[in-house]
């Protein structure tokens, strides 16, 4: 997550405060010192993050808190509403024309990804029901027109471009008649870029701006840039004007600034944030959801909108029937396995998960359930039906079909002979679920090996 660093250092913060019977004046402005640097090592405009910290000062030094039975959680819940403030307050959405089709103009630097994000965003919108055409509007670099287009493959979403032609203005018009005539509701135009902001830039945005006169214009900038992408936001606002940002590489391992700032400092809301490298890691920004994960909070209802996204109910049904009968068998551990892909990484997901952040070298290799998946499909039928039947000869087999080791295998059978025995306990005891989870802590978790 961008915001990694951050993230650990203002739960520190927080956790120290938590617990307090009795905050003092002093335990107040030690702990606005801590969130005053950490804010600033992330990257975070020094005016927002003054601005910032004097209003949680202000209202945590009030006497409802000073006196409250939970002070330490007062002070948490003021931090968290700042924060939520800070990254814009509610979540902002596109405005669509209810006389379509909705014009949306993508704009940025060159190497932002601005490209991927039109792709992202028309997949995404085509999920909402949509019908996206995407229009190659940058006629100079070379095989962007060409790069559209395979995105568009890949997604199956139409993408209108005139390669002999250079007038953007005209390439749009044309793309519009397309649109309507093939009953497109949405237009997302994807326009060039440059390195640096210069005048040639804006002068052919803004005719575009002022000859198609697009519903929304959507600033996408890499958020791995830092206080850089706050300037880009700022200037292009300004020349411009924008409707919102897309915010890309949101799970990078980078000081998280960018987000932080934007909003603040352009009046203009983050729409979207890319997490990821695939077609469908883009979602809608929500303030208050981030402001959890930074905060270690969590964010289970994003986990629960990507579960029911990813989801078959019919073969989740399905395999509780089976799960109901029998005991878990590697095959119904590889079905469940290839749900949960869908939704992402698993390291992304444990982030979303209350608590899991402060969990200190809790990690998950993805590239491990790729593993996984290749030892289960080197199996016959009966040893995925009964591991205790695998012996020595059998386990260099698997490790031979699989491209593993028998050490991988090992340790791969261990971790599911114990899920299995969780999976039994839940089965069969009443509360199952509750006494599984009171038994899990920390250390269960740094030690449970995939």
């Amino acid at each position: 997550m961008a915001f990694e660093g951050l993230s650990s250092r203002l739960q520190e913060i927080t956790r120290k405060i938590r617990g307090k019977a009795r905050i003092t004046e002093s335990d107040l402005k030690e702990m606005m010192r801590e969130v005053k640097l950490a804010l600033l090592e992330a990257d975070v405009n020094y005016k927002i993050v003054k601005d910032f910290v004097a209003t949680i000062g202000e209202k945590a030094l009030g006497q409802d808190v000073l006196k409250s039975l939970t002070p330490g959680q007062q002070v948490i819940k003021i931090v968290k509403d700042e924060m939520v403030e800070l990254l814009g307050g509610t979540e902002s959405r596109i405005n669509f024309t209810p006389n379509p089709p909705t014009v949306i103009m993508m704009v940025g630097l060159q190497g932002s990804g601005k490209t991927t994000t039109s792709g992202k965003l028309a997949n995404l919108l085509r999920k909402q029901g949509k019908k996206p055409l995407l229009v190659a509007c940058d006629v100079y670099r070379p095989a962007a027109i060409k790069q559209l287009q395979v995105v568009g493959k890949q997604l199956n979403i139409p993408v209108f471009a005139n390669e002999t032609s250079k007038d953007v203005v005209h390439i749009a018009k044309q793309a519009m008649s397309t649109a309507i005539s093939k009953l497109n509701d949405v237009i997302i135009l994807d326009t060039a870029g440059r390195l640096h902001i210069d005048e040639a830039l804006m002068e052919e945005l803004k005719n575009l701006k002022v000859n198609i006169k697009p519903h929304e214009i959507l600033l996408v900038v890499d958020s791995m840039t830092g206080q850089d992408a706050v300037n880009v936001a700022e200037k292009f606002n300004d020349t411009l004007g924008i409707d919102g940002v897309v915010l890309t590489k949101l799970d990078g391992d980078t000081r998280g600034g960018a987000a932080l700032s934007v909003k603040k400092v352009t009046g203009k809301p983050i729409k979207f944030g890319a997490t990821g490298e695939k077609l469908s890691d883009i979602e809608v920004f929500h303030p208050e959801r981030m402001a959890g994960r930074i905060l270690g909070m969590g964010d289970i209802l994003s986990v629960i909108e990507k579960a029911e996204e990813a989801f078959d109910l019919e073969e989740a049904e399905k395999l509780e029937k089976q799960l109901k009968k029998k005991e878990l068998d590697l095959d119904d551990y590889l079905a469940q396995l290839r749900q949960v892909k869908k939704m992402g990484s698993f390291s992304s997901l444990l982030k979303m998960i209350p608590g899991m952040n402060q969990i200190k070298d809790l990690k998950v290799d993805d590239k491990e359930f790729e593993k996984i998946e290749a030892i289960i499909c080197s199996m016959t039928k009966k040893e995925k039906r009964d591991t205790r039947i695998l012996n020595a000869s059998r386990r260099q087999r698997i490790a031979r079909g699989s491209g593993t080791t028998v050490q991988d295998i090992n340790k791969f059978i261990k971790s599911f002979e114990m899920t299995q025995k969780m999976m039994k306990q839940m089965k069969n005891n009443k509360g199952g679920m509750k006494k599984l989870l009171n038994g899990i802590d920390e250390n269960t978790l740094r030690n449970f090996k995939f």
